[in-house]
């Protein structure tokens, strides 16, 4: 894939992702090492990136569910693998078969999980999850005993075998947040109540990206970061990437597929919400909504063409978007950068979270596979990495 073969690429450094996991790992010695690779890796490309974090050092690979695990088990991934979202029904019996960890957060999965196992004549691999006061999935403080009897008893019965427990917490990414330290602290009695049942799981786990960054004594024996691994702050308050010795992953652009002047008083796309001011340049990126850049976007996002930063004019639209280029020159063709590391000048997908009020996680997450990834590693040159059936 040259230059000009395409009119648009996602570019993805997996040196950046190798170093940015080997700079999270200097940072929790003697954890262990969980990199999440949902949602295709936060849209960086899932098996690619679990297997370049694994070449780091990773020892486990997390996503939310079974669907992605067995994917990642199909392209041979063979390392511990823990997914967490499930709904009954679900393939239990596929993942037992997989050796995949299994999240476990009410009696009826827990019954599910046993049954899949007793069909198999196989162990399950289970962990415990715990709601300690995010309100989404895992079980209550009040059911917490109910359960980890159960699972103690599904253990004697050579069923299952709990290899962790584990929860989330609702604001880790608000540094000194009054949740936290009472999270943190339910958590540990839950631990208490799951030794006393007679559970000795290999991992106990907290710690998501901000956690991981901010909060020492929520590491326990694991760590599991996400949008950290993939080179963006998860406290932008606190730094940028930089400043936690982390790297941007990904590096958004597209060509100019249209570079035309116009009177002053032309409108800019539907509705006419940017009506250009006098005679001008405007330069059509061949990207939109359907490709992951946000309506919100509109008359908002941050663009680098012809070396400026410009401001998308008028609305976003499903498939492309227009800049104001003012009195500047370009041709259809000359690059348009989204976002990227920002090292030559260009916006990154924080400016883009500004831009359009919500987080980098977001934006990087929600580029679209009508915009092919391209492999490079910066460790080993400039050269890019060839994709492979499993690249997405």
């Amino acid at each position: 894939m040259n230059d000009m073969d395409t009119r648009a690429r996602a570019r993805i450094d997996l040196g950046a992702l190798r170093a940015n996991v080997a700079a999270l790992r200097a940072r929790t010695p003697g954890a262990a090492f969980m990199a999440v690779v949902k949602a295709d890796g936060y849209g960086h490309g899932m098996v690619r990136c679990a297997r370049a974090a694994l070449a780091a050092g990773a020892g486990w690979i997390g996503v939310a569910t079974p669907e992605e695990a067995l994917a990642l088990r199909a392209a041979g991934i063979g390392a511990r693998v823990l997914c967490w979202l499930w709904t009954p029904g679900g393939p239990w019996r596929e993942c037992v078969e997989a050796d995949i960890d299994v999240t476990v957060s009410a009696r009826w999965a827990l019954d599910e999980v046993t049954r899949a196992a007793s069909e198999t004549g196989r162990t399950a691999r289970v962990q415990l999850k715990l709601d300690a006061g995010l309100g989404r999935n895992g079980a209550q403080p009040a059911e917490w005993p109910g359960l980890t009897a159960a699972a103690r008893a599904a253990e004697d019965a050579g069923l299952i075998r709990v290899t962790g427990l584990w929860s989330h917490f609702s604001c880790a990414d608000e540094p000194g947040h009054p949740s936290i330290a009472r999270e943190l602290a339910v958590f540990r009695t839950a631990l208490a109540q799951a030794e006393e049942a007679g559970l000795t799981p290999e991992v106990r786990h907290m710690a998501n990206s901000p956690a991981t960054l901010t909060l020492p004594e929520a590491r326990f024996d694991m760590v599991r970061p996400g949008i950290a691994m993939y080179g963006i702050s998860p406290v932008p308050q606190l730094g940028g990437p930089a400043d936690f010795g982390l790297r941007p992953v990904m590096r958004l652009t597209a060509r100019l597929a249209s570079v035309k002047r116009v009177p002053g008083g032309h409108g800019v796309s539907y509705g006419r919400h940017y009506v250009t001011p006098g005679e001008t340049t405007l330069a059509l990126v061949p990207l939109g909504y359907a490709d992951g850049v946000p309506r919100h976007a509109s008359s908002a996002g941050p663009v680098l063409v012809a070396g400026k930063w410009r401001v998308v004019a008028g609305r976003v639209a499903m498939d492309q978007f227009v800049v104001d280029l003012g009195g500047d020159a370009a041709e259809a063709g000359d690059e348009a950068v989204l976002f990227g590391p920002g090292d030559d000048g260009e916006p990154t997908a924080e400016d883009w979270a500004r831009a359009c009020g919500t987080i980098a996680y977001e934006i990087v997450t929600r580029i679209g596979p009508r915009v092919p990834r391209e492999y490079v590693d910066t460790a080993d040159g400039p050269a890019a990495v060839p994709a492979d059936s499993g690249g997405r």
